[in-house]
């Protein structure tokens, strides 16, 4: 929100400012700039093209915050959000997941096939009507993401050659990464926000 009225404000300024050529003459440097009645003629550079924000009261801040937990948790009791999906930040990608999805992680995991890991670094949880985000992670006693380990397997051979012409130079280099498939088993919200 302070950006964003930080750039309005450079806006105005900008604005307010004059030009004027330095081999025209004041008078008709006036004339040509006040046909719309403005210092500087309106184009999109003098004009920011979002809308000006005004900042509601703390009070009122506060009552919508309170406002919107209660409608949220009022969800989550019911338990009628529908489906859920979260951003996970596992072996160094995210991830959008939800229930039953299947994940080709091109790393090698220190888990056996079978074994149920889980997700602890969730950046947001979103259901139909509403998303929760964290700043940068939900709590761990938020949200929960388990996973399981389906395969552990290798890539299909990458063949990286590199070829000079009128050298008699090549090489040849086969790349072969492990891969793990994970299956999202459940993603769980708490039953109640704080």
């Amino acid at each position: 929100m302070a950006l964003s009225r930080g750039y309005t404000t450079l806006w105005r300024t900008c604005r307010l400012l004059t030009y004027r050529h330095p081999l025209l003459p004041l008078a008709a440097a006036r004339t040509q700039s006040s046909v719309s009645g403005d210092i500087v003629p309106r184009t999109s550079l003098s004009v920011p093209p979002w809308p000006e924000t005004r900042l509601l009261p703390e009070e009122d801040q506060r009552r919508q915050h309170a406002a919107l937990v209660s409608t949220v948790n009022q969800r989550i009791e019911k338990g009628d959000f529908g489906r859920l999906f979260a951003v996970v930040h596992f072996a160094g990608h995210q991830w959008k997941v939800t229930d039953e999805d299947l994940i080709l992680i091109e790393n090698h995991i220190d888990a056996d096939c079978g074994e149920r890991i889980r997700m602890e670094k969730v950046l947001l949880v979103g259901a139909e009507d509403f998303t929760l985000i964290g700043r940068p992670l939900l709590g761990k006693e938020l949200v929960r993401v388990e996973a399981t380990v389906v395969e552990k397997t290798e890539s299909w051979p990458k063949v990286h050659m590199v070829f000079w012409k009128r050298h008699r130079f090549q090489r040849k280099r086969f790349i072969v990464q492990p891969q793990t498939v994970l299956r999202i088993n459940r993603i769980e919200l708490v039953p109640r926000l704080a």
